[in-house]
């Protein structure tokens, strides 16, 4: 059983849907939790940090460590917060607290299996990276962490076309280009960018005049008659001409039986994406797994992206962008939130 400690966050962790044996709400100091809960059995704290009293000070977590043990509390972040940066984490990650996430689907996550050392190590390179003022893309060779391609909208106002395809059935080609146009046209604008779907009309549903549906003969004819935007983003679903885009995203869940199906179908897909822009979605891998999915499959992973509410705006998408080449790098997000929870991915 578990126990939630909260404060600012606890209408969101009220949502959870996980086994509660106590939960307590306000703010305390790092010595009352220890004295409250030395005693107690619990499987996993979920710790909402805005319950620690100075919880921007490291002391207090130095503190909260000495009393409880470190690999049962799940430190829940606020989003965006300044706490979400590779210097405040790294100097967590050096206290042995290895277990912190942004949001549900990353509590859940961490109560079925903690982190280690391996998997956050990471963020000590973007630390490091950051403090000795090397170039912050480089500094780790983890899969999802490239340097931002050279995809950006071209000059001379000539429009950038991305494709999304499905690789294994349901990736979430759909609603991933609608969160991906939402995030854009705050940069660019409403008129600047549009999603274009061919041979299906799943983009109704979305009730967006910017998402519009068309057939593999007049796709072409679809992509001239947008030239003036900067972006067009392309559901390919079964189209075959995929020299029409600029750069394509291959789409893949990473669940075993959607993998399986995969490979029942064509026993050669993998090979086929070699060297192509791979890109796990609704996906729970950590840094270790990723690693042993490219091995399996031969494949280089360019992003990892969890499961999201595309009602919200999602500062992984945000970063997914910016490794694309299409936004910035300091657009959306505060002091590096988005970058680091690219790379702490829940």
């Amino acid at each position: 059983m578990n126990v939630i400690v909260s404060n600012e966050l606890q209408s969101k962790l009220a949502n959870i849907d996980v086994d509660i044996i106590k939960s307590i709400n306000g703010s305390f100091e790092a010595s009352e939790l220890i004295e409250m809960f030395k005693d107690f059995f619990y499987s996993k704290m979920i710790l909402d940090v805005t319950a620690i009293k100075q919880y921007k000070e490291l002391r207090s977590y130095e503190e909260l460590v000495k009393g409880l043990d470190a690999d049962k509390i799940i430190f829940v972040l606020p989003e965006g917060s300044s706490l979400c940066t590779p210097n405040f984490l790294s100097k967590l990650i050096s206290m042995g607290i290895y277990n912190f996430t942004t949001n549900l689907n990353g509590v859940k996550f961490l109560i079925k299996k903690s982190n280690t050392l391996k998997d956050v190590e990471g963020i000590l390179k973007m630390a490091s990276s950051s403090n000795s003022s090397s170039p912050s893309n480089n500094e780790n060779n983890n899969s999802s962490l490239e340097a931002p391609t050279s995809i950006a909208p071209k000059a001379g106002g000539k429009t950038t076309v991305i494709g999304v395809k499905n690789v294994t059935e349901d990736a979430g080609a759909s609603t991933l280009i609608y969160m991906m146009k939402k995030e854009l046209t705050m940069t660019y604008g409403s008129a600047k960018v549009i999603a274009i779907e061919i041979n299906k009309k799943d983009f109704e549903l979305f009730n967006d005049q910017n998402m519009i549906s068309t057939n593999d003969t007049s796709i072409k004819n679809e992509i001239d008659r947008h030239q003036d935007k900067n972006i067009i983003l392309l559901d390919l679903n079964n189209f075959k001409g995929e020299n029409i885009c600029d750069e394509i995203i291959y789409l893949m869940e990473p669940s075993t039986i959607k993998l399986n199906a995969l490979v029942s179908r064509n026993k050669v897909v993998f090979s086929k994406l070699v060297d192509q822009k791979v890109v796990l979605n609704k996906s729970l891998l950590l840094n270790h797994d990723i690693s042993d999915f490219e091995k399996e499959s031969g494949l280089h992973v360019f992003y990892n992206i969890p499961p999201l509410d595309e009602r919200k705006r999602n500062s992984v998408i945000n970063d997914f962008l910016i490794r694309l080449g299409l936004l910035a790098s300091d657009s959306g997000g505060e002091d590096g939130s988005n970058r680091i929870f690219g790379l702490f991915r829940r």
